[in-house]
């Protein structure tokens, strides 16, 4: 059993920054991949990143060159870098883990993980 907790969450204006941290209660080096997930009110949760065992990174493009996924084993813990934030970021952000190696596009999909956060709000306003 894998538990992870978000922070990192709040308010900010449009083109501010935040960063997001995803702690895991077991050791992160076991994991295959790490994603960050969002999910807007009367929306579908939507793919954000992932990041792979090899450090490897996919994103959607909505957040290409804005958003940088990185893990620290070390840590147990993976981020999510957040720059030129627009409102349409707005979402609860959710940590996941996938204990299955696939290719990292494979990672874009809701079945590949294996355990979910609960989630922090991020709001950005205009």
């Amino acid at each position: 059993q894998v538990q992870l907790v978000e922070s990192g969450g709040g308010l900010v204006q449009a083109g501010g920054s935040l960063r997001l941290s995803c702690a895991a209660s077991a050791r992160t080096s076991r994991t295959f991949a790490m994603g960050w997930w969002r999910q807007a009110p009367g929306l579908e949760r939507e793919f954000v990143a992932a990041i792979s065992w090899s450090a490897e990174a996919v994103y959607t493009d909505s957040v290409q060159g804005r958003f940088t996924i990185s893990r620290d084993d070390a840590k147990n813990t993976a981020y999510l870098q957040m720059n030129t934030l627009k409102p349409e970021d707005t979402a609860v952000y959710y940590c996941a883990a996938a204990l299955t190696y696939y290719s990292a596009s494979y990672y874009r999909l809701l079945s590949a993980y294996d355990y979910w956060g609960q989630g922090t709000q991020v709001t950005v306003s205009s």
